[in-house]
């Protein structure tokens, strides 16, 4: 055995239920912790008896499962998980000081990885759910905290009933024991990866394999998934036996009544106006159903109006889907096809639906699996498009054929290691909301870096440029994209220091997505002093910030409620009449910026619950202390999501 070998033992793993209608099943398997993985086999510590193996710079959390009192179905009783790239590992210990080591043993291998979670599931995830906190989406933000630094030191659990207390340990197994061991729980001889189906996805996007070892995907076409290296690319296999790199967003799981081609996401800037027939399929406040929201310009009132129509199921089998009772089918696609033609009790026929069928492909996370080095001569630089706090930002293209923005560091703007942290800080975040990282060129000087290309600029000079033209839900759907983005910054334990609305761009299809990660900072603790007395934005920033230079993601929350003051004011300057020195001492006296003519008051209620001072936040017994815990972005996208489908 290696000479890193840290622990080995008998435990028992739970197969991952990849799919919600994989069978639970649980295995014995030998495991073994080294300094670099994390490996089971069946049997023997042997290259062919191997089962699975996580690399430990892979690991995101590892940490006790609390059972809340429900049934383990095997012999061992005192669970732990191992959440790696997407997936989680759950592995049950015969005893508490077992897993104690275990867990107490992989936190400290893990403790320095670069994407540990901030928040984490205590309870299992099982049929679909998460026990703990009853989220439909396995990839839903935890709701506990999670320290990696914590030392395991609980006390044990009571023995099981009608069962013997038995001396915690941890036994190293030999082939000698082998006859001593426990008996294997009920199931298959095979491991979990082979006991489940295949996962199938089917294609959203054409995807042209930039590289060697890529995939092509073709739009429609059915993959397997091999491997899910990381949450942002994936390993597949075509229907020729071919494998390589795909996107992990370019593709989604097969299934009955699949809406790749008609489910949108909820900003809707212009949408479902002007067009009779309109329409729009969302999903519905209730996990796992849908709801067509369609335009008319004559309803039973007399005005235009938006309806509202639930997506229906039988409960007979097979199952089936309808918007009127005499209508069924056996997919909502057949179902959204049936009433392009035919009105059946609608206001009208499903005639349009919103946004483009063959809109552009989303961002990737770099151009190819694990490829963020850009050779410098794929580059052409063209049109200047602006110059910015650290750089100069240049339109051009990657090998001759992808549109991106290259930004190069001016000379003297900052240390060059400042600037690849920028880099490093963008490569570790991917959401459709935040400008997307391509790559950088950093073997050069200048050194550059390669980002998305967003047609339509800042947002500031978007919001002035067409003032006046916007409705409500427009502007609100603004801050929804805003605040998306910030949501998964926060999620990964990131500070931005720097939002506001010239630091938002623009794209093409209107989506608003945040730039400028040149001044965040990873934390664990959620907070960050600064000591460089570097300059910040004072009409964007909390007084603990002008007072004491001290960063938060409640900081970020107190930016986001000014930058929906600019978009309600469509781009106008806060406190435009006050100098810098004067906005200190009016909002240290508790002065805040009035509410835009164009924000009802529940909107600048959201403004006002973001600018409450942090030493004053006990005192909140309100809306913002109830529903949000308000240093929260996800709560705040949850009060704009519900406003926003008040305003349709």
């Amino acid at each position: 055995m290696s000479a890193d070998l840290l622990l080995e033992e008998l435990l028992i793993k739970r197969s991952q239920q990849k799919k919600r209608t994989s069978p639970l099943n649980y295995k014995e398997r030998l495991f073994v912790l080294t300094k670099s993985r994390l490996t089971y086999y069946d049997g023997k510590a042997e290259k062919k008896f191997k089962r699975g193996s996580i690399e430990l710079s892979r690991i995101r959390c590892v940490e006790v499962v609390k059972n809340g009192g429900g049934v383990i179905p095997c012999q061992n009783k005192y669970p732990f998980q191992v959440v790696y790239d997407s997936n989680t590992l759950y592995v049950f210990a015969p005893s508490h000081d077992s897993r104690s080591r275990w867990v107490q043993s992989l936190k400290d291998e893990i403790k320095d990885n670069p994407e540990v979670l901030v928040k984490f599931h205590p309870q299992f995830w099982q049929d679909g759910l998460w026990l703990c906190c009853r989220q439909a989406e396995k990839q839903a933000l935890g709701c506990e905290q999670y320290n990696p630094l914590e030392d395991i030191s609980r006390k044990p659990l009571p023995p099981i009933p009608g069962e013997k207390y038995k001396k915690d340990r941890v036994t190293t197994y030999t082939p000698s024991e082998s006859s001593s061991r426990p008996p294997t729980p009920q199931g298959e001889d095979e491991d979990d990866e082979e006991d489940e189906e295949e996962e199938v996805v089917v294609a959203m996007y054409d995807f042209p394999g930039m590289e060697p070892h890529d995939l092509s995907l073709v739009k429609g076409e059915e993959y397997v998934i091999v491997d899910k290296c990381d949450v942002n690319w994936y390993r597949a296999r075509n229907k020729y036996n071919e494998e390589g790199y795909i996107p992990s967003n370019y593709v989604t799981e097969k299934k009955s009544g699949n809406l790749v081609q008609y489910v949108l996401c909820l900003s809707l800037c212009h949408a479902l106006q002007d067009k009779e027939g309109a329409f729009i399929i969302r999903n519905s406040s209730t996990p796992g159903t849908y709801t067509v929201s369609l335009y008319t310009k004559s309803s039973g009132d007399g005005g235009a109006a938006i309806k509202h129509y639930h997506i229906k199921e039988t409960q007979t089998l097979p199952k089936q889907f309808y918007l009127a009772e005499k209508h069924l089918f056996s997919s909502i696609p057949d179902l959204i096809e049936y009433h392009k033609h035919n009105a059946a009790g609608l206001v009208a026929r499903l005639r349009y639906p919103v946004g483009k069928q063959d809109k552009s492909a989303p961002s990737t996370a770099g151009f190819s699996y694990e490829k963020w080095e850009i050779d410098p001569n794929e580059l052409t630089f063209m049109k200047e498009l602006g110059c910015g706090q650290f750089g100069v930002v240049r339109l051009g293209k990657w090998r001759a054929q992808h549109k991106v923005a290259i930004k190069a560091l001016k000379e003297g703007a900052m240390y060059e290691e400042d600037f690849i942290e920028e880099a490093k800080v963008m490569m570790r975040l991917s959401h459709p909301k935040l400008v997307q990282l391509y790559g950088v060129c950093s073997q050069q000087r200048p050194i550059y870096i390669v980002t998305e290309f967003m047609e339509q600029g800042c947002l500031l000079n978007y919001l002035r440029q067409r003032r006046g033209s916007f409705n409500q839900g427009c502007l609100l759907s603004i801050c929804l994209d805003v605040c998306e983005g910030m949501a998964h910054l926060e999620a990964n334990g990131f500070i931005h220091r720097d939002l506001a609305a010239r630091n938002c761009l623009v794209n093409d299809s209107l989506v608003v997505k945040v730039s400028d990660f040149g001044m965040a900072r990873y934390v664990l603790d959620d907070q960050y002093t600064s000591s460089s007395g570097a300059k910040f934005p004072v009409k964007w920033s909390p007084p603990e910030v002008f007072n004491f230079c001290k960063y938060s993601s409640k900081s970020d929350v107190w930016s986001y409620g000014v930058l929906m003051w600019e978009v309600f004011t469509e781009g106008r300057m806060p406190f435009e009449q006050s100098p810098n020195h004067e906005v200190v001492t009016l909002v240290t006296q508790g002065h805040r910026l009035y509410r835009p003519k164009m924000a009802k008051p529940v909107i600048y209620d959201i403004m006002q619950m973001c600018w409450y001072e942090v030493s004053k936040k006990c005192e909140v017994n309100s809306l913002y202390e109830a529903e949000i815990t308000l240093n929260n972005c996800n709560a705040i996208t949850k009060l704009c999501t519900k406003l926003l489908k008040n305003v349709m």
